[in-house]
């Protein structure tokens, strides 16, 4: 028997995995014996935020992280494509009927047993083990100060600040230039990439930033924030010059177009696994999407960039993964507990469902006495889990699976594929990547030594 705490996506995921191996499963929920700030139901795997799953498609990250998890036997992509709605390329779902349907198919299935409590802590009892914590962004007071001493204060954290991301080849490396203030850096050219402005380019820069709109945000996150972590909009409404003191401070660097330093400068931090991602360092912020990529398209090289990821400050209780965690979503502490969903460093509902999905299925293997195991990198699911576990804990931030973060397939198997005698795109690299990894998934599970049971 394994238990599991928390009954959101990533709990549900396991409960369903773990079960659909014969292994028998209690889920722990605590709404609605206690409720949170934003849950309105006492459904199990309630979305809170939004009814979007994001984009569908194989050329999409998060597209081919669906199909890999219909093709392990995921309730929540069951649940999810039985409920959809119209949303173009997206995936959308009526909110209330896909919680209702994974709350019936959890609750039917003869190996789950789901009681309404709240565990306020990590258990001791031996019984309880193997363990998934899959608590959520929310989770409690109580359990968040037990987590806090198993895996240490300085590595749980309870306010997110997320920096927008953007794609490396869609930066102009004219108009940018490589270095660290006062040559501090790990490298000889630099650390960080630099958009140099001008005062012209800063106090254009600075209007929009204060005229744009910001994002309407939940009842939690309207509180104070932290000075670590103030969105960048809040800084601006402090003084013209505030920004320029601050993440946009240019003292120390040099640029070597004109020998000075500039008036301002933003400066971009590469990832040190996704070699083709740069985020905006310290620009948190709760601008509307459409209005980041707006304003951030005013600083000098970032004119045509892509981004990835767009930034967000926003309540949230997560662990630093690359520290507390193993690809297999055990913890490095003990092998028979495991973290899954968003306290686990993901971000986004697809990406919690997966990461339970792989969680639930170790603690089953452990049950049945056999050796945890993880998709290749070359796979969504394979490699969000190495992300992390793996990604730089210094700077580390929940992700959202992007093909960035996974192992790309050789030229060779990009050049194969039908282009129409085209030279390979960056469509085309996608498509590959995807195609690939569903092959490696296939040969993957085709190895498992287990077999599901029926449900």
């Amino acid at each position: 028997m394994i238990h599991i705490i928390g009954g959101g996506l990533a709990g549900c995921e396991a409960a369903w995995q773990a079960a659909s191996l014969g292994v028998r499963v209690v889920l722990h929920e605590m709404r609605p014996v206690r409720g949170t700030a934003v849950h309105k139901t006492d459904q199990l795997a309630e979305l809170v935020c939004s009814n979007s799953l994001r984009g569908d498609k194989l050329d999409n990250a998060v597209g081919l992280l669906k199909e890999e998890m219909r093709r392990l036997g995921s309730l929540v992509m069951r649940a999810a494509d039985e409920h959809r709605v119209p949303a173009g390329a997206a995936l959308a779902v009526d909110r209330e009927r896909f919680s209702r349907a994974v709350t019936e198919s959890v609750q039917s299935h003869p190996l789950i047993f789901v009681t309404r409590d709240e565990v306020p802590r990590i258990p001791d009892d031996p019984a309880m083990y193997p363990l998934v914590i899959a608590t959520g962004p929310l989770t409690s007071e109580t359990l968040s100060a037990d987590i806090a001493r198993f895996v240490g204060g300085d590595h749980l954290y309870f306010y997110d600040a997320i920096s927008p991301i953007v794609l490396a080849e869609t930066i102009d490396m004219e108009k940018v230039f490589r270095g660290s203030r006062w040559e501090r850096g790990t490298t000889e050219e630099g650390d960080y990439l630099n958009c140099p402005m001008s005062r012209e380019d800063y106090e254009r820069f600075y209007d929009a930033v204060v005229s744009a709109e910001s994002a309407t945000v939940h009842d939690f996150d309207k509180e104070k924030f932290f000075e670590g972590c103030l969105p960048i909009e809040v800084m601006a409404h402090r003084g013209r010059d505030t920004l320029r003191f601050g993440p946009m401070k240019p003292v120390g660097l040099v640029d070597p177009k004109t020998g000075r330093s500039p008036y301002a400068a933003v400066q971009l931090r590469q990832d040190t696994l996704a070699g083709d991602h740069f985020s905006l360092v310290g620009f948190q912020t709760q601008l509307k999407w459409s209005e980041q990529a707006r304003v951030l398209k005013l600083v000098p090289g970032l004119e045509r960039a892509e981004f990835v990821r767009f930034g967000m400050v926003h309540r949230n209780t997560y662990i630093n993964g690359p520290r507390v965690l193993r690809e297999t979503w055990q913890t490095r502490l003990r092998d028979d507990l495991f973290f899954a969903g968003q306290i686990s460093g993901v971000e986004g509902y697809v990406e919690s469902a997966a990461s339970g999905l792989i969680a639930g299925r170790n603690a089953a293997a452990l049950v049945r006495g056999e050796e945890p195991r993880v998709p290749p990198r070359t796979t969504a699911i394979g490699a969000l889990a190495y992300y992390v576990s793996h990604a730089d804990p210094r700077n580390y931030q929940p992700t959202n699976i992007t093909f960035g973060i996974m192992a790309t397939p050789p030229l060779d198997f990009v050049r194969d594929r039908p282009s129409g005698g085209k030279k390979p795109g960056r469509a085309d690299r996608k498509l590959a990547t995807s195609e690939r990894a569903l092959e490696d998934l296939a040969r993957w599970n085709s190895s498992a030594s287990f077999s599901t049971t029926s449900a």
